[in-house]
């Protein structure tokens, strides 16, 4: 027979003495040195400091000394200010339901002092206070000390009074590593600030403040482009596209209020995905944040023009309400909630899809040629080069109509080498610029050569009434085995592949066709049936519609069990269940309409990949250029469906590089 389990020793209720209390609240605020820095550079933003300069010792440990010219703060406040929830940033619950500071809590400087050795020089611009005070966080000795106007604030021996605590700390190089990091993410969100940094007397890094407006102005987006670029790289800036929803904000909204949300930044274009998210930057209200929210809106709008498991990198700045968004989540404030989570997704998807969705072929060739030293130019027999690029009038959005539709069936090799270029439709679809019998053509249209291509192998047909003018992509030159079309610009030569250019521009004529359609659904024979959870079933009740513009039908079969009756005509051979519960649980997490389109785009893509010209099809000069011309005028065509490139530029410099011309 088993011992009975003795009894827990009973122990009384107390409360907690307050040094005891300081050092649990110091253990949800301070993990780490890189918390410490992390807490007084936002006190010295909120002081409206505009030069920061952050000394380390040992990573930290030894110690952390945060130097800035804010506003100081006044000799009577001064030993409140290291008592516990002693702030000036609120006073009320109003003001904690709005809040527009970086901190607010006033629990950091009193959580640090239970564990560490804390001392505070400050001075304000007073004629009352013509010098500075220094306080002794330990003994709450205060004396006059000569300073400029601003304040510093040391902290030595970190965890000194915990000494478990500091066994958990990593190397000197790995704390001063998520040192930097953190006053890395400030001057992210800064530019108007110049932050500097020193350990063990040695600057580690600096960011110079940037002219501008600053984030509080709703953002400077060329002092962040600086910023960026100094922070972040070069690399980081020549390879990002900009970020601004709306495109044209106004100042206020119908009711007179300030704009509620608005989204800027820099997202980095599909080339740039790095194998981890560690340049993924988001901030809101000038504070960075890790929000699911927004990690998944920026990750779907890469969804069909980033190849693999790769991760985006962007730098994104959320302006909205103070009152719209809860900062008072989390421990250490990096987490927030806002009251309409779906109205900050669609924006910020928007937002970063609208950016990425300009072709980048005018940019690049723009770039290249402002890149060249001064009073530099291209070879005089570049195709064109000093002639300003005009882009076409945009092709029609959608081919709707009888006489301009068809059928994706035509999208087949053709037997003999070559195609009539009467026929060219069939390759991409007609679109309303098409020019009819009897009428001008529009502007930028290149006029189709009707005679027969040559069936012979390797012959070029010369091209004919090309339209005037620097295109992007260049004028086609050759075909390289049936899958390149090789093209010459001003930079140089322009490599193209021909199917995956080919299947972009078919998968966005599809999108834009199917916008107001619903998908075919097909009825199956036997309902399958599966075991549901509450969530399932409130979801399937309430998602009726929404599942029916899915081709999908989702039905009550008891109060536990949901009965599939219908599924998308295209995926009727999958598994009903499967497809059920991965919509259902798409619809519990995410808004309606971005499940809806995300699962349309998936059917076209597989139609467009079927659709498209083939490899080793081989097309005439005026076909691949007419090719070229759709390119440069479609959304995303710098990557197709899967997130591969559809071309690539090689400069004359490189190609003199090869042949070791110039040296």
């Amino acid at each position: 027979m088993n011992a009975p389990l003795p009894h827990p020793i009973r122990r009384p209720i107390l409360e907690l003495p307050d040094e005891l209390i300081s050092q649990i609240a110091a253990g949800e605020v301070v993990e780490r040195p890189a918390s410490v820095v992390r807490e007084l550079l936002d006190n010295a933003l909120d002081a409206g400091a505009t030069q920061i300069t952050v000394r380390l010792q040992a990573g930290g440990v030894r110690l952390i000394s945060v130097e800035d010219n804010g506003g100081g703060i006044l000799r009577a406040e001064l030993p409140t200010a290291l008592k516990r929830h002693a702030t000036s940033k609120i006073a009320s619950l109003s003001d904690l339901e709005s809040v527009g500071t970086m901190g607010f809590r006033g629990e950091a400087l009193a959580a640090i002092c239970s564990i560490a050795e804390v001392s505070v020089l400050t001075r304000v611009d007073m004629a009352d206070e013509p010098h500075g005070w220094l306080l002794d966080g330990r003994s709450g000795e205060l004396q006059p000390t000569a300073r400029a106007v601003g304040t510093t604030v040391e902290v030595r021996e970190l965890f000194f009074a915990t000494p478990a605590r500091r066994k958990f700390l990593k190397t000197d190089a790995t704390e001063l590593a998520h040192c930097i990091e953190a006053v890395r993410r400030h001057a992210l969100a800064r530019p108007e600030v110049g932050f500097a940094i020193w350990h063990d007397g040695k600057l580690a890094a600096q960011w110079r403040a940037v002219a501008g407006q600053g984030m509080g102005a709703m953002g400077d987006i060329d002092a962040l482009r600086q910023r960026l670029a100094d922070v972040l790289g070069e690399e980081f800036i020549e390879q990002a596209v900009a970020v601004s929803w709306p495109v044209n904000p106004p100042l206020a909204s119908e009711d007179g209020q300030p704009q509620r949300l608005r989204v800027w930044g820099f997202a980095g274009v599909p080339d740039a995905a790095r194998s981890r998210g560690d340049w993924q930057f988001a901030y809101v209200n000038g504070r960075y944040v890790r929000d699911k929210v927004i990690t998944h809106a920026a990750r779907s709008a890469y969804e069909d023009v980033l190849h693999g498991h790769k991760q985006p990198v962007y730098a994104l700045y959320l302006s909205l309400d103070p009152a719209r968004v809860d900062v008072n989540v989390h421990p250490t404030k990096i987490e927030v909630r806002f009251r309409d989570s779906r109205e900050v997704h669609q924006a910020v998807r928007h937002a970063v899809e609208g950016a990425l969705a300009v072709p980048r072929s005018a940019a690049a060739a723009a770039a290249a040629q402002a890149a060249l030293p001064s009073g530099e130019a291209y070879p005089d027999n570049a195709p064109n080069a000093a002639t300003a690029w005009a882009a076409p009038e945009r092709l029609p959005s959608s081919f709707g109509s009888a006489q301009n539709s068809l059928p994706l069936q035509r999208y087949t090799p053709p037997d003999t080498v070559g195609q009539r270029v009467s026929d060219l439709g069939a390759l991409w679809g007609h679109g309303s610029d098409t020019p009819r019998p009897g009428s001008p053509p529009p502007a930028g249209w290149a006029a189709p050569h009707t005679g027969q291509a040559s069936a012979a192998p390797g012959r070029a047909e010369p091209a004919q009434h090309l339209p005037e003018g620097d295109w992007p992509l260049g004028r086609a030159i050759a075909q390289l085995q049936g899958v390149y079309i090789l093209a010459e610009n001003a930079q140089g030569l322009v490599v193209v592949d021909m199917h995956a250019a080919h299947e972009r521009i078919v998968y966005e004529r599809l999108k834009q066709q199917m916008n107001d359609e619903q998908l075919a659904s097909q009825p199956l024979l036997i309902p399958a049936t599966f075991a549901a959870t509450p969530q399932e079933v409130a979801t399937a009740e309430d998602s009726g519609v929404v599942l029916a513009m899915l081709g999908l039908e989702i039905v009550p079969f008891s109060p536990k069990t949901l009965a599939v009756r219908a599924v998308p005509t295209t995926l009727a051979q999958g598994d009903p269940v499967e497809l059920a519960r991965s919509v259902l649980a798409e619809l519990g997490q995410h808004d309606a309409s971005t499940v809806v389109q995300r699962a349309r785009n998936e059917l076209l893509a597989t139609m467009a990949c079927h659709g498209a010209v083939r490899a080793n099809r081989r097309l005439t000069l005026d076909e691949m250029n007419a090719l070229l011309r759709q390119m440069e005028v479609t959304e995303r065509s710098d990557q197709c469906n899967h997130g591969r490139p559809t071309w690539r530029q090689v400069s004359m410099r490189e190609l003199d590089a090869l042949f070791l011309r110039g040296r």
